[in-house]
């Protein structure tokens, strides 16, 4: 998939002049095509150019960054996190209760890749932590992952008489997500053919 680049970016001001919009229209995106629910507190947030995009418009306007330099790297550190042929990423992120910010985080400090899996038919595939050092699990309740492909789950994941689903298997969080529906299938099948 191709980086961003600082000439897909609008100037700091126009994009705090229209971020309500464009923040509208991202949340409409993400419910159809790239959010996957994973029980009542989990959930997964497919990045692709698109999110990307707003994610990073969205921490320069933080920052107000304008400095070319530091945007340029700014983008280097999330270009990383756009899909490949072979992988698809995502954030995973988790509802709670901020008051009772440490015991909620409690028992996710020790998630393990095989515990969260992306269904194919009968085929698992574990997803990768991209996020699992201790100061990553210290700045709060979202994480990158990653899922690894090959042709045959790229075949399966296309397949419209394959089921797909995602599960999450913790002690006292078990859930399987529904399937997943033909648009969310469809952009990450986009996804990885873009990536091509």
């Amino acid at each position: 998939m191709r980086p961003l680049t600082l000439d897909d970016l609008l100037p700091l001001e126009e994009f705090t002049s229209r971020r309500r919009e464009l923040f509208d229209a991202l949340q409409r995106y993400l419910d159809r095509y790239r959010r996957v629910r994973i029980g009542p507190c989990l959930t997964l947030l497919f990045e692709n150019r698109q999110t990307l995009w707003f994610r990073v418009q969205d921490v320069l306007r933080v920052a107000r960054l304008a400095d070319p330099v530091r945007t340029r790297a700014e983008l280097d550190v999330y270009n990383v996190l756009l899909p490949n042929p072979n992988r698809l990423q995502a954030a995973l992120v988790l509802s709670i209760d901020e008051t009772r910010l440490l015991e909620e985080l409690a028992p996710w400090r020790d998630l393990r890749g095989d515990q969260l899996m992306l269904h194919l038919g009968g085929a698992r595939y574990p997803a990768n932590l991209l996020t699992s050092r201790p100061e990553d699990y210290a700045i709060g309740a979202a994480h990158w992952v990653q899922f690894v492909l090959d042709d045959v789950a790229r075949d399966a994941l296309a397949d419209a008489d394959c089921v797909v689903h995602l599960s999450i298997s913790l002690p006292g969080y078990a859930h399987d997500s529904g399937p997943l529906s033909d648009e969310v299938r469809g952009s990450l099948i986009e996804d990885l053919s873009r990536a091509s």
